[in-house]
């Protein structure tokens, strides 16, 4: 059976854009392997009528709500090939199956690589988090701690003491020039050459080199991304280079460099959140529906 369009993906960036593409009565299939990038996160926030819900529970909420529209298919599994047919593309899944659709909707999101230190993996979600206006707030302006993993992160160090008493730990990742020390003052940012020797206790607790102990509230850090899934690389999709990582290009219709494959959230951005991938899923499936339209094939 062919598909009209096939959302790889059923996070929140997916969900958005194929409820577009069911609300226009398309007849859509959404592949899923259930590994939300959240997943470790208790709450979500900084998306209007949701703020504070457990991430798990806004994203069941919106498939129950997308699976009541009766153009929809939903299978659980990964996707591990992708490749163009004569009317569009086909995909594989892991188990073996096989389906074809008109159009391909990529919502694929990326995996973090963080910084190989023990008992940060532990924690993050928790107490190690990378975005300050997603979990900023609940620390309720106690102490924060930057973990630097290149000199992107005097961005974090600049903007973290509007939530708290920001301490940027350089731990051998790059040395702010004069100027950049001198915007650290200003903020009120103290800044630790000491490296991290472990990340321990209840809350984001760090042990340095020389034995010192440093307690925290939280700690930020910028974890390198890299694609979940490789199907935009399978398909010839261009990318471009972020500074975590890199991201699949798209235009505004979220259409990549490959005709008829679209992509959005997390795969297809420099940063996100929650909020912006819902924004992201839904000019998506905007452009997916319109493609069908006004092009022929």
């Amino acid at each position: 059976m062919q598909f009209e369009v096939i959302v790889v993906g059923g996070s929140y960036a997916g969900l958005s854009g194929a409820l577009q593409l069911a609300r226009a009565r398309r007849r859509i299939l959404v592949i899923d392997e259930g590994t939300r990038r959240n997943r470790f996160a208790d709450s979500s926030h900084g998306f209007l009528g949701q703020d504070g819900r457990a991430p798990g529970a806004i994203q069941s909420d919106a498939r129950e709500q997308l699976l009541a529209y009766d153009t929809v298919t939903w299978v659980d599994g990964r996707v591990t090939q992708a490749w163009a047919v004569e009317r569009g593309f086909g995909i594989r899944t892991q188990s073996g199956d096989q389906y074809e659709g008109r159009r391909l909707l990529l919502a694929t999101g990326v995996r973090d690589e963080l910084p190989d230190i023990p008992g940060l993996a532990e924690r993050w979600g928790r107490h190690v988090f990378h975005c300050p206006y997603c979990h900023g707030y609940e620390l309720d302006k106690g102490k924060i701690a930057v973990l630097a993993v290149s000199p992107v992160s005097m961005h974090h160090a600049m903007m973290l003491p509007d939530w708290g008493e920001t301490t940027l730990l350089l731990n051998g990742a790059f040395e702010p020039d004069a100027e950049q020390a001198a915007a650290l003052s200003r903020r009120g940012v103290t800044v630790e050459k000491t490296p991290v020797r472990a990340v321990v206790g209840p809350a984001a607790t760090v042990e340095l080199e020389d034995d010192r102990v440093l307690s925290f509230d939280g700690m930020f850090t910028a974890p390198r991304t890299h694609m979940a899934s490789p199907l935009a690389e399978q398909l010839g999709c261009a990318f471009d280079d972020g500074p975590m990582g890199a991201f699949v290009r798209t235009g505004m219709t979220r259409e990549t460099t490959a005709p008829g494959v679209f992509a959005c959230g997390d795969a297809a951005r420099a940063a996100g959140s929650v909020a912006l991938a819902v924004g992201d899923g839904t000019m998506a499936g905007a452009g997916v529906h319109q493609s069908l339209i006004f092009r022929e094939t």
